[in-house]
């Protein structure tokens, strides 16, 4: 696995991961009453904060984009 998110990539996908993952538990706001949608977000921000720690997206390696300056 060679690495393909940049810093700034990787800080957006950490950020909105857990503001995926937060969200739903706070009731904020109220969409995510709907449990489908709220285990659906916390899974998304899930796989977001994974692949922002991990500095690796596998979407990016079939698409061919990397935003790594290495």
């Amino acid at each position: 696995m060679n690495a393909n998110l940049g810093n700034l990539d990787r800080v957006i996908r950490i950020i909105l991961g857990l503001a995926l993952i937060v969200a739903p538990l706070l009731n904020i706001p109220a969409v995510w009453s709907s449990a489908v949608l709220s285990y659906g977000s916390m899974a998304v921000g899930f796989i977001l904060v994974i692949t922002g720690l991990f500095r690796f997206c596998p979407l990016y390696r079939i698409f061919g984009i990397s935003t790594c300056k290495l």
